[in-house]
């Protein structure tokens, strides 16, 4: 099975493939294929059958709060504006894992992937994840402003201020993948051209790369920095205001409420940049593809599915909604 894409046309290169099938004074164009997370034909069944309950949870999961939060009156604030917008958002980022993944532990296939289709997976998974960071900072400023100015709430977060946080998120997040995915596919690719990994991502992509990484793990670091660390540290500062406002609440319904509306973006906020950080953070010679496939199995299969139920669960709002749009959908369904 075969993952490929008419996607970027600077990335369709022919590129010299040292020690592969192709003889070293020829080129070829490079067709990359997928190591699966297990070669025992009765554990890939396990894994794919897993994957696959997986990536329909996390589907169903994310519309329902997509649709929810799009129809409800209730909920058409910033807060739920954001927490819809995230919830589309990882529709997408699993989706573009997901299929291939897939294919690649059914048994006795192999699934791969030509140059530039792994361009372009490369491209969206690094667009769509740092559109999500980028997001649960933006959320943390929301509930910043919502708890520490309260009477000034509106007024800063206005609709068109909102929208335009959602615009910067994902073109600040496309920007930096295009420019990271086109310098990482201009490098020459040689040897093994097996990926150690079930999808198309930085660090094993890295491996594979001929000659001297120095330069592209420093600018990795870099990018590390910028859309994981600062956003992180972005988080951690408007969450040190937040507790020593909510602190300062003598009503101690009114102080549950705020802790518990901001202990489930907490919760997502370590869950994401925990793994990402983790695996990110390595150089090429520290960095395990072991662990980095375990790792990566939580954030893109995982948390799809963790995140949705960590915001309804702790939301009573939204259960309420949730529960009111399903119960509208059994009625007419019988009628």
């Amino acid at each position: 099975m075969t993952g490929d894409s008419a996607g970027f046309p600077l990335l369709s290169q022919q590129v010299a493939c040292v020690g592969s099938r192709v003889d070293e004074n020829h080129t070829g164009t490079i067709q990359f294929h997928f190591r699966p997370l297990s070669t025992l034909p009765n554990l890939q069944w396990l894994i794919f059958v897993a994957f696959l309950l997986l990536y329909l949870l996390s589907l169903c999961e994310n519309t329902a709060i997509a649709l929810t939060v799009l129809i409800h009156h209730s909920l058409q604030t910033p807060m739920y504006f954001f927490l819809g917008n995230l919830a589309a958002l990882e529709i997408c980022y699993a989706s573009v894992i997901a299929p291939l993944a897939l294919a690649n532990h059914l048994p006795e296939r192999k699934a791969t992937i030509s140059f530039n289709g792994c361009g372009t997976q490369l491209f969206f998974f690094i667009f769509l994840g740092g559109a999500d960071c980028m997001l649960l900072a933006v959320m943390a400023f929301d509930r910043y402003v919502a708890i520490c100015h309260p009477l000034r709430y509106t007024l800063i977060m206005s609709r068109k201020v909102c929208r335009h946080l959602i615009a910067g998120s994902l073109v600040l997040g496309s920007l930096f993948a295009l420019q990271f995915t086109i310098l990482l596919f201009h490098q020459q690719f040689c040897g093994n051209d097996e990926i150690d990994h079930f999808y198309c991502d930085v660090m094993p992509m890295l491996q594979l790369v001929c000659g001297s990484k120095d330069s592209l793990e420093a600018i990795v670091f870099a990018a590390t920095f910028i859309t994981l660390i600062v956003p992180f540290l972005m988080i951690c500062i408007s969450y040190v205001f937040i507790v020593a406002a909510i602190l300062q609440i003598r009503s101690a319904v009114s102080r549950h409420h705020a802790f518990s509306t901001c202990s489930s973006h907490l919760i997502v906020v370590l869950l994401q940049y925990g793994c990402s950080i983790f695996i990110y953070s390595h150089t090429s010679s520290t960095y395990s593809p072991e662990q980095g496939r375990v790792v990566s199995v939580i954030y893109t299969f995982m948390n799809p599915v963790l995140n949705p139920l960590i915001y309804s669960m702790r939301n009573k709002e939204l259960k309420d909604a949730l529960r009111r749009v399903l119960w509208r959908r059994v009625l007419f369904q019988r009628k």
